[in-house]
């Protein structure tokens, strides 16, 4: 291939919706005012774009935005201005959502990627798995109007309710509450702890949750 043949084929698109992916895994953003973003996850901008987060001992934008209701952080930044913003999140599939007024969904923390500014959020935790082999869960709830982006590796499943899900595989859930359970019959297997053992129980006739092929270990597993 040609140098010349190679820039026009991997140019950006042109378009002129707000969210519009550029290939499965890489996120364009037209940004004209502000929209949210999973912290570290910009590959490249253009315009004049501000990044707000917050600073960490070593420097730099972590991007912890704190509810301050629960204490509980997930790591999303705002980002200000004019100009094309561009992200991704370690090659995994992006997935666009566009939620109308009034819908809502709730994400894994590590699977959320970006979200409107007319998009309202808070950020909360499932309380009963903290402290497990799981490593808790960071969930963020989202209600729209307004389009998100999220991300799964590889393509994700929706099952309804009633269901149980492994909490390293659940990417988001809507319309049902999530409880736990602990199936004892997962004993541990030759002195190895069995992950699967706490599940993430969806229970009722409505709504829908999002699974991944994967089992995503939360940060500091």
């Amino acid at each position: 291939m040609k140098l010349e043949e190679f820039t026009r084929n991997n140019a950006p698109k042109s378009g002129t919706e707000t969210f519009q992916l550029e290939n499965g895994k890489l996120l364009d953003i037209a940004v004209d005012g502000s929209v949210m973003v999973k912290a570290g996850s910009m590959v490249g901008y253009d315009g004049d774009l501000s990044f707000t987060g917050k600073s960490s001992a070593e420097g730099g934008i972590t991007g912890f935005l704190k509810q301050k209701a629960t204490g509980e952080g997930a790591p999303v930044m705002n980002v200000e201005g004019t100009g094309h913003l561009y992200v991704a999140d370690q090659g995994k599939d992006i997935q666009l959502i566009e939620l109308d007024a009034d819908e809502t969904v709730t994400v894994n923390g590590n699977d959320i990627l970006a979200f409107e500014s007319s998009v309202e959020y808070s950020i909360g935790m499932i309380d009963s798995i903290s402290g497990s082999s799981s490593g808790g869960l960071t969930n963020v709830y989202l209600e729209g109007p307004g389009y998100i982006a999220i991300t799964t590796h590889g393509e994700p499943i929706v099952l309804t309710p009633p269901v149980r899900t492994d909490p390293s595989a659940t990417v988001a859930w809507s319309g049902v509450s999530p409880g736990t359970h602990v199936n004892s019959s997962l004993s541990d297997m030759i002195g190895t702890s069995s992950d699967e053992r706490r599940q993430l129980d969806f229970t009722g006739e409505e709504g829908f949750v999002v699974v991944q092929p994967f089992e995503e270990r939360q940060p500091g597993q």
